[in-house]
């Protein structure tokens, strides 16, 4: 009968401790939310460094297009006209040569929602022209300001 008894309460110390307890699950929920956390504020920076980099490939493609409209136009689009010039055809002068839509309008806004911005004569490329973005605060002339 001895034997019973032991055999028994062997049987449920090993079940007992099998499974966890509420403080261990709760311990293995704050690692995990901790993790968590530590993996979203590290992914924080790499979002931003992601938009500019969208800005910075979406600026070679304007300048590409405008070498295109260039070519067919025969000048590059004056300041009045802007980047708009390849999306949709300009009136008034100087009416290009010839024309054809070289970019979807949605194409002319950066990342952060605001219009890329085109300085005909430009102050960076004097004797030539200027394609930016304004950055994240879409505050001309700032520090966040990108250029290719």
């Amino acid at each position: 009968m001895k034997t019973s008894h032991n055999h028994t309460t062997r049987r449920r110390s090993r079940l007992q401790r099998s499974g966890f307890t509420l403080m261990e699950m709760i311990l293995v929920l704050a690692i995990i939310g901790i993790l968590v956390g530590l993996g979203i504020f590290a992914m924080k920076g790499v979002v931003g460094d992601a938009e500019i980099g969208k800005a910075m490939a979406d600026i070679r493609t304007l300048e590409t297009n405008i070498v295109r409209y260039r070519t067919m136009a025969g000048f590059v689009p004056s300041q009045a006209q802007g980047l708009e010039a390849m999306a949709k055809k300009p009136s008034g002068s100087p009416a290009p040569k010839s024309w054809r839509q070289l970019m979807d309008p949605s194409a002319l806004t950066d990342p952060w929602g605001h219009p890329y911005q085109y300085r005909n004569p430009g102050k960076r490329n004097q004797g030539g022209y200027d394609v930016y973005s304004m950055g994240p605060d879409g505050q001309d002339g700032t520090a966040d300001d990108v250029y290719p």
